[in-house]
């Protein structure tokens, strides 16, 4: 089999999911039912058609735009598409095996909740919780790392901001951090074990560094009163650290 049919396998398999989960993340905070009833446009209810599904074609098929009422289709559905597609694609060429389809899993857990983080400053529990238990599980199949760092990453990851929101809140009399912020880091722990924790904090600092620069750049301005999406920044930190770990073989310290 030659070398770059399992990264193509996840990446198309990538795409399939990022449009489920695109749906998911209109759709969830709305209320509206994800998996309930035909596929239909978000603006008219025009119950789509097989050739209407493709991912990524079909956007450019129907140049963006809803073939009955013209609406243009929200840029963020293909964007979901293609970055689950590089996630699914990444994570196979570093482990073609089943623990690159666990990776791939664990990247496009992140990639839903940091979403969501972003549109909606929330990330819900029930996709925390499932992000942690799916990296224990994936300990249980001794893949690395072991499953006491993974327990011990969860257990340290959601106590140390737990502590820290709780320091800053006595002090400023106000909340610093989301609740599911600690809940975040946790899952990431279960994934990547308790010794990459440093290192998912130090990558989101970056990312919130450079995201606050875009800002300044674009004339928003820039307190520290501006909210940050701490749980998309750990996201974004917390897959290519995967990418690295696995890639060397388990060794991130």
């Amino acid at each position: 089999m030659p070398a770059f049919y399992p990264s193509l396998f996840g990446a198309l398999l990538g795409l399939i999911i990022g449009s489920f989960l695109a749906t998911l993340i209109v759709r969830w905070p709305e209320d509206r039912s994800v998996v309930g009833g035909r596929s239909a446009c978000d603006t008219c209810g025009h119950p789509l058609r097989a050739w209407e599904l493709i991912p990524v074609a079909s956007y450019f098929l129907q140049r963006g735009k809803c073939r009955q009422c013209g609406a243009r289709i929200a840029s963020d559905h293909i964007a979901t598409e293609l970055v689950a597609g590089l996630v699914g694609g990444l994570a196979l060429l570093v482990s073609p095996d089943i623990d690159g389809l666990a990776g791939a899993a664990f990247g496009w857990l992140l990639m839903t909740l940091a979403a969501l983080d972003v549109k909606h400053h929330w990330l819900p529990d029930r996709l925390t919780v499932l992000l942690a238990l799916s990296g224990l599980a994936a300990g249980l199949f001794s893949l690395e790392p072991g499953l006491p760092d993974r327990l011990i990453g969860g257990l340290t990851g959601f106590a140390s901001l737990a502590v820290i929101a709780a320091v800053y809140r006595r002090i400023r009399k106000r909340d610093g951090l989301g609740a599911g912020d600690p809940k975040m880091l946790g899952a990431i722990g279960c994934w990547l074990g308790w010794q990459a924790l440093p290192m998912v904090i130090l990558g989101a600092s970056l990312v919130g560094i450079l995201v606050a620069i875009s800002w300044r750049w674009r004339g928003q301005s820039v307190s520290v009163d501006s909210m940050l999406p701490l749980g998309s920044l750990m996201a974004v930190a917390a897959f290519p650290l995967w990418l690295f770990q696995t890639g060397s073989g388990g060794a991130l310290y």
